[in-house]
């Protein structure tokens, strides 16, 4: 049912400009509605804060840095925002507004997708987080809810209303931590710590669950997915999905790992190995459909369990072990209740029992640190000092690549490719791939971008259309439509010309369309009525080759025996040794004369009409009926005129 009438706000123009139409979505913090700028005449989003919200500084703080932190990812996988403003007690931000659905429609929709969707929905979502981690900004809340499908096929991050510097801790003092509990990272809520990494886990979350269909922990209370967070691994998706790569196991086992330094050190360096997994697949393996068989799981169907939890809320929940609120709060936007930091034991309190403290036991106990000191730095250099991991570079213009590379101790070589999506001179990809561990003084190879690969149209006039067609395809173009024209230079059945010409550059796989002659252009004689004999000796005088049509026709215009048709016809042209097609006559068709004699004129005229023929009328004494006919039987061409006398 619609409630959008309901709303006080639809149908009301906001600061003068922004005209209510509809409500998209209601969340716990916001509601967004479908309005329109009076001013630029274009659809947008409103986000528009709950008004029992709007008095809370911090929640307005909130919003407000959100405008100003997309404002900065001018990305076009990030939902745009336009404006922010206030309207008396409503405070708004107008945003770019995205016809389609959201990720989360998607997986009540369909469930659980094959890999090749997953990954084709992940490596647009992970673009638009590296560029806000390389931006020093962290999102904090992914979710299927916050990914947005466009009804062209675009795919945008959107609702940075969490958003926070990499180096601002969240509110551990206050005991409160915003997030969705489905999507929390083990640090996050147990020590409170938020970085780029916090995010590379709610990726790997949300990619476990377009991969089965289910999240990877379900309970009735926050609390119990909370605890599943900190003390248990995300499952492999194969266990939920059997058929599902190794390769895909790997990926989200590394992205969600609980330790935070096991997974990417950002949503570059994951985009990194999305894109080493998708290469390593057959396209059978990515295109292969879910079939599940876990229980819970529906792979292919409507299977992701969703209802009012969906929706962004502000939920204080206690420290465990104490009972959280109701089970629709573990997948909202939630202010999150923490437990109170373990307090020390006084370093200055008297020793135990009154044990008296020996002069040289400190020094002794220097002594043995000291060598264990020793010791461990040189095990640590054996076993770990002379290697190093390979820094994040990807999309980093060359430069900035190589002097990241150089500041870790790594030498970089350079090889070019082409990319469609990566700008000239930044890099495509590394190997090893970031994140790798790697001696110390070893060699990164950087893929530099050369732009989107272009391919010269080959020259290919005067060639026959075959091998021009056979060129086309083998310089990675698609040979396109044919069209045919007269040409008195080139010889028929060659090339006059290309679109585009030759030369000219165009992206791999662009359509070539040929303009192939027909030869010098010839008068094509008529020949209908003539005699077969007659007809071939013109129109091989002419240049022109003939062919005689497998079955003959009636004709009322041509004798039998004779042409009745030419295709094509004549006093037109065609080219030089173009072929001529002949029909013969079998002359005009003869059909029986119904004997009409003794009917009235009106029946007679009607039957004669009816077996094909027209009637003339003769009435000798102004009466009625027929009391002769010519012909007066037999059979007569068809069309042929029939005379009736009438007395």
């Amino acid at each position: 049912m619609d409630t959008t009438v309901q709303d006080p706000l639809v149908g009301r123009t906001l600061d003068g400009r922004y005209r209510v139409e509809g409500r998209i979505a209601v969340g716990g913090m916001a509601t967004v509605y479908r309005a329109v700028d009076t001013r630029l005449d274009r659809v947008l989003a409103l986000k528009v804060m709950h008004p029992a919200l709007a008095a809370d500084t911090g929640f307005v703080d909130r919003f407000i840095r959100e405008a100003k932190a997309v404002a900065r990812l001018a990305h076009p996988n990030v939902v745009g925002v336009f404006d922010q403003g206030t309207d008396g007690r409503y405070v708004y931000l107008a945003m770019e507004y995205v016809a389609g659905c959201t990720l989360r429609d998607v997986l009540r929709e369909r469930g659980a997708l094959p890999p090749r969707a997953a990954l084709d929905i992940l490596e647009p979502v992970l673009a638009a987080l590296g560029a806000a981690h390389r931006a020093g900004l962290v999102h904090r809340d992914m979710k299927p809810e916050n990914v947005l499908m466009g009804d062209d096929g675009a795919v945008k991050v959107a609702d940075f209303g969490l958003v926070r510097a990499v180096d601002t801790q969240t509110s551990v003092n206050t005991g409160a931590l915003l997030g969705t509990v489905s999507y929390l990272a083990p640090e996050q809520i147990g020590r409170g710590v938020v970085d780029q990494r916090t995010d590379v886990y709610a990726c790997g979350v949300v990619l476990y669950e377009m991969l089965t269909g289910s999240k990877p922990y379900d309970g009735d209370t926050p609390m119990k997915v909370i605890f599943q967070h900190l003390n248990e691994d995300v499952p492999a998706p194969s266990a939920a999905v059997p058929a599902l790569p190794a390769e895909l196991d790997a990926l989200v086992a590394r992205s969600a790992a609980r330790d935070p330094q096991a997974r990417p050190a950002d949503a570059a360096q994951l985009l990194a190995e999305v894109r080493a997994v998708r290469a390593a697949l057959t396209p059978d393996r990515l295109d292969g459909r879910p079939t599940a068989t876990a229980p819970g799981v529906r792979a292919g169907t409507a299977g992701v369990r969703v209802g009012p939890e969906d929706a962004t809320s502000v939920v204080p929940l206690p420290p465990p072990p104490a009972t959280a609120g109701p089970p629709d709060e573990l997948h909202r936007t939630a202010r999150l209740m923490l437990p109170s930091p373990t307090v020390d034991e006084d370093p200055h309190a008297p020793a135990a029992h009154g044990v008296r403290r020996s002069r040289r036991g400190p020094l002794a106990v220097l002594l043995v640190l000291l060598a264990l000191l020793g010791v461990g730095a040189g095990v640590w250099y054996v076993a770990d000092g002379r290697f190093t991991t390979v820094p994040g570079v990807l999309a980093l213009p060359q430069p900035d690549a190589q002097r990241k590379l150089s500041s870790a101790g790594l030498d970089a070589r350079v090889r070019q490719d082409f990319s469609l999506n990566v700008p000239r001179g930044s890099v495509i990809s590394t190997d090893p791939a970031p994140g790798r561990r790697i001696r110390s003084d070893s060699t990164v190879t950087l893929v530099v971008s050369r732009g989107p690969q272009v391919i010269a149209v080959p020259r290919v006039e005067g060639r026959a259309l075959a091998d021009a067609q056979r060129a086309v395809r083998a310089a990675g173009l698609t040979p396109g439509a044919v069209t045919r024209t007269f040409s008195g230079d080139v010889p028929r059945g060659a090339v006059v010309s290309t679109e585009p010409a030759s030369g000219v550059r165009r992206s791999p796989g662009t359509p070539v369309t040929f303009t192939v002659s027909r030869g010098a252009p010839v008068d094509v004689p008529d020949v209908v009525g003539d005699s077969v004999t007659d007809a071939q000796q013109a129109l091989q005088d002419a240049g022109l080759k003939v062919v005689l049509a497998p079955d003959k026709v009636f004709s009322d215009d041509a004798d039998k025996d004779s042409v009745a048709l030419q295709s094509p016809g004549g006093d037109t042209q065609a080219g030089a040794g173009e072929t001529v097609t002949l029909t013969v006559s079998k002359g005009p068709q003869l059909l029986d004369v119904p004997n009409v004699k003794g009917m009235s004129e009106g029946d007679a005229k009607q039957t004669l009409r009816d077996a094909g023929f027209d009637v003339r009328v003769i009435d000798l004494f102004f009466g009625d009926t027929v009391f002769s006919q010519s012909p007066g039987g037999g059979q007569a061409a068809k069309g042929s005129t029939i005379t009736l006398w009438v007395r």
